[in-house]
């Protein structure tokens, strides 16, 4: 019994002390690229990734960034609206993606 008090004592004491653990994070100093759709992308993506997050991606494709984006939606539960999916996809694309072709008929999507 009083072994679990003393366990139990130790806990609360290393509880109490991680509480009063102070860190703050750097200021962002990445942007997103200017143009069509940043608002939106600022709005939605930055809710959970850093600007540098996004930068850092190699060029991808639409197809890419319109799964990408989806999975955020459905899988990870990003509050994104379905009628914003194309303009977030958009603004990836032409900001830090590449075009790519439908499949088939040599359309850019």
């Amino acid at each position: 019994m009083k072994l679990i008090l003393l366990i139990s004592l130790v806990a609360v004491c290393l509880l109490a002390r991680a509480a009063e653990t102070k860190f703050s994070l750097p200021p962002e100093t990445a942007r997103l690229k200017a143009g069509p759709g940043v608002e939106l992308a600022k709005a939605q993506c930055s809710l959970c990734h850093s600007a540098d997050y996004i930068s850092t991606q190699p060029r991808l494709t639409r197809t890419f960034w319109k799964a990408e984006v989806t999975k955020m939606q459905q899988k990870y539960g990003a509050p994104i609206l379905t009628n914003n999916i194309d303009g977030l996809v958009d603004y990836l694309t032409g900001a830090y993606g590449k075009d790519d072709a439908r499949p088939g008929t040599g359309k850019k999507q």
